[in-house]
């Protein structure tokens, strides 16, 4: 009855015309996460940036499928000698969803916004090397930097750095207005955000005259409603064990991919014993990474050592430096003199983190530490455990891209004081040299390993599912996204 019930409520998302009746027709995707608010540079949650990235909102620079810095609202930019000033030319003729102007003026607006003290924006690291932001003209836009920051164009792009209008910023948790290829229409809280094409758009029109994200928790459902027709596509798929029936069904395109999700078991070191290395070291010793993947992602995941996904050209496989050794794990206890330790795991909603707490609890419990479980919602995980750093460990999947500097942020939720890596990541940041930088990677890499800041569990998969008549999702996520420009239905 319960089923009946959510398929009959997801009939309802949008009217399904025929593709014989309407060649371009809205699509309909599913999400296993509603967003808890639609601005993207005021939340750390992906599902912000999931439904608005690309679609509503745009930045100066945008990340692409390949994960290639590109052009968007500037069309280019250039960097002085000193490297301390980038100068940015911005696209003529933009308006806002409201038919307000872009220019430079509004740029500088918002850049100012994103990295002012106190600024809600998740991410204040990818602003610290702006000293000054300058609108030239209306059409070019001056950047002064304190030093030098060779990722700067890379870090324009993220959704914590997209363009909002002065008159309408503060309203766009709720009603967003963006100068993307779709406007926001509607959010039906617990059910859907609807979006339309913006016939304004100052690039190629889009395709779809439409987009619904259908907001879907249960995997169960999910999959009935793929199978129904209901909801036509799901970037990222919440049921893999679901997936051999979906690969038989040849009305489905099954495309499994990469994301730059490290997901870890985030270990607090700010409370005791945590704050010992040998503890640390003997909750990672005591998680099989292998029986995890099979068991919580169904063989689809990559065991990971490091805070790096395997695709980067600079990662390194130090799944070796705290392997799984149970009996390493109880001497690691006794050598730290931790007797009859009590933990609790603290549990977001996704899947992966539910399915996985179980049985690294199991694991735990094998050693001789006594773990809890504590599901939570989005958005007490966000207070508590990330804002208010209330948890002794909690599984998360990380995201963000190229996002290895958080482990030099004192006031984050993770993290292990070390002189060392702070250096190797400030040197990181003016690098320019694609060699050097990679060396600095690769050094930041062990450092992580070594301190075993988290225990490193997996690589998060994109297990994409959509109609095969649908074309232009993406396979790769190199941030976190459903880009719906180049969606069609063939």
């Amino acid at each position: 009855m319960l089923l009946r019930s959510c398929l009959v409520a997801l009939a309802l998302l949008v009217p399904l015309a025929s593709a014989q009746a309407q060649e371009q027709r809205p699509v309909v995707v599913g999400m296993a996460l509603e967003p808890p608010h639609l601005d993207p540079t005021a939340g750390a949650a992906a599902a912000i940036d999931e439904v608005t990235y690309a679609n509503v909102f745009e930045g100066l620079t945008q990340i692409a499928q390949d994960g290639s810095v590109q052009p968007a609202l500037a069309t280019d930019w250039t960097v002085s000698e000193d490297g301390l000033t980038v100068t940015f030319t911005l696209r003529e003729g933009v308006t806002f969803h409201d038919g307000a102007s872009f220019d430079a003026e509004v740029a500088r607006f918002a850049l100012d916004r994103a990295r002012a003290e106190g600024a809600q924006n998740a991410q204040p690291e990818l602003f610290e090397a702006i000293e000054e932001v300058e609108a030239t003209d209306p059409t070019t836009l001056t950047v002064r930097l304190s030093r030098p920051d060779a990722d700067l164009p890379y870090a324009l792009g993220w959704g914590d750095a997209v363009m909002v209008h002065p008159d309408t910023a503060e309203a766009n948790k709720q009603t967003p207005v963006g100068t993307g290829p779709f406007r926001f229409e509607r959010w039906r809280r617990g059910d859907r955000v609807e979006l339309a094409r913006y016939e304004d758009y100052w690039g190629e029109p889009v395709a779809l005259p439409g987009a619904t994200f259908a907001f879907v928790s249960d995997p169960t459902v999910a999959l009935a409603a793929l199978l129904a027709g209901d909801v036509h596509a799901f970037p990222n798929f919440p049921a893999p064990e679901q997936l051999p029936v979906l690969e038989a069904d040849d009305r489905f395109t099954v495309a499994i991919g990469t994301t730059e999700g490290e997901t870890i078991l985030a270990i607090n070191a700010e409370r005791e014993p945590f704050d010992d290395v040998a503890v640390r070291r003997a909750i990672a010793a005591a998680i099989d990474r292998q029986a995890l993947i099979d068991g919580a992602m169904y063989g689809t995941a990559t065991a990971i050592g490091s805070h790096m996904p395997p695709h980067d050209p600079a990662y390194l496989d130090l799944t070796g430096v705290n392997p799984y050794d149970p009996e390493r794990a109880e001497a690691l206890l006794e050598e730290a003199g931790v007797e009859d330790l009590a933990v609790t795991i603290t549990l977001p909603p996704p899947a992966y983190a539910r399915r996985s707490g179980e049985i690294i609890a199991a694991q735990l419990r094998a050693v001789g530490i006594e773990a809890s479980l504590r599901p939570v919602e989005w958005a007490e995980w966000l207070s508590s455990t990330f804002s208010e750093h209330d948890y002794d460990l909690t599984i998360v999947a990380h995201t963000e891209p190229a996002d290895i500097g958080i482990y030099a942020r004192p006031d984050y939720y993770i993290g292990v004081p070390n002189a060392d890596l702070e250096q190797t990541l400030e040197a990181l940041e003016a690098e320019g040299d694609p060699e050097r930088r990679s060396a600095l990677l690769q050094d930041a890499q062990r450092m992580i390993a070594e301190d075993a800041v988290n225990a490193f569990l997996f690589q998060l998969p994109k297990i994409g599912v959509w109609d095969a008549h649908l074309s232009g999702l993406w396979t790769n996520a190199p941030i976190q996204a459903n880009d719906l420009t180049d969606v069609a239905w063939d």
